[in-house]
């Protein structure tokens, strides 16, 4: 009984330590933002913005993001308005949701979010929504909220595109009956976008596929807690004694690990890659012939974007649902094109 007793306190005295930690760290986040903000009014005062807004996201020293962030923030200054990247300019790393909770703490004029359907982004979404801070999802929703608007691409349409590239590379492989395709999608993403995705490769490829082979898709989840698990998680699948022949990749880290594997584990022309993304790496990987195609998308157009909504919020007191980014198809026959100018979006 008295063990009882002493476990059940032990776990209460845990579950207090953590939660104080966690309110302990918020708090020191939230002053050493404000002390930043109250710094960056003082130093700005011979050039005043009207409206200060954040970006929060996870990865946001990947070029996508930066490249996302520099759109919006580009955008702001045309509209006199400041967008930061919160977290940039903090001591320690916090989680997207307590940068959230930092940013409503802090009253900031807007917040641009990389969300997902969880319940506790809803809640907090909805809290600064509360607190009269308007959200703009970026490239993950969460539709349940009251956020005012959500900047992304077109999931189905995209998934179609992917499919069509699959059953092209397919249709080359003509010494095979059975061909076999790894969709990698996030092991932990609460997102609705990622499954429409898949819906659309689906869709593309029961319509429009050939009697001749048979396509086979498999949905491999990747840990993306770091760079480090999504490596380990890649070269897991090149463990396996029977390998895909197509992976397909959602996001451009994924995209930059596949093609790393695939040439360490001496496979190129084995296996068929299509990327998400367009880094100078993958670019110059579609050159090579490691990567058989990637997407563009139009990061500068979707920061734009979130900017345009959160003015158009606060000029009309409501703003369009949805964004769309414009995306391109980039292969062999169109990458020269990349090659010569650089990369589109960092132009």
């Amino acid at each position: 009984m008295k063990k009882t007793q002493l476990k059940k306190s032990s776990n209460a005295w845990v579950i207090v330590t953590t939660f104080s930690l966690v309110l302990i760290t918020i708090t020191v986040g939230v002053f050493a933002f404000r002390f930043y903000l109250n710094g960056f009014k003082e130093v700005k005062d011979d050039n005043t913005y009207e409206q200060y807004y954040v970006m929060i996201t996870e990865e946001r020293k990947s070029s996508f993001w930066q490249s996302v962030y520099r759109g919006a923030y580009e955008r702001g200054l045309e509209e006199n308005v400041y967008v930061d990247m919160l977290g940039d300019n903090l001591s320690q790393e916090y989680s997207r949701e307590n940068l959230m909770r930092i940013a409503i703490s802090s009253a900031v004029d807007g917040i641009i979010v990389a969300a997902d359907e969880s319940d506790e982004m809803t809640q907090l979404i909805n809290e600064a929504a509360s607190e009269g801070i308007p959200v703009v999802t970026l490239y993950g929703d969460n539709t349940h909220s009251n956020r005012c608007s959500f900047v992304g691409v077109g999931n189905y349409n995209l998934g179609r595109e992917y499919g069509r590239q699959v059953l092209k590379i397919a249709d080359e492989k003509r010494d095979k009956q059975s061909v076999k395709v790894a969709v990698l999608v996030n092991a932990y993403a609460l997102d609705s976008g990622q499954n429409i995705f898949c819906s659309g490769i689906q869709d593309a490829i029961d319509q429009e596929k050939s009697e001749k082979f048979e396509i086979e898709i498999s949905l491999i989840s990747v840990d993306d807690t770091n760079a480090f698990s999504v490596e380990e998680s890649i070269r897991d699948i090149f463990m396996e004694e029977e390998l895909p022949d197509i992976i397909v990749c959602l996001n451009e880290l994924n995209t930059t690990c596949v093609y790393q594997a695939v040439v360490d584990y001496n496979k190129v022309g084995q296996i068929a890659i299509l990327g998400y993304f367009d880094s100078d790496t993958i670019i110059n990987a579609i050159d090579r012939n490691v990567i058989n195609a990637t997407i563009s998308i139009d990061t500068g157009q979707m920061g734009r974007f979130c900017v345009d909504a959160l003015t158009e919020y606060y000029e009309f007191g409501n703003t369009s649902q949805y964004f769309t980014a414009d995306v391109t198809l980039i292969d062999k026959s169109n990458v020269s094109d990349y090659l010569e100018g650089g990369d589109v979006n960092e132009n």
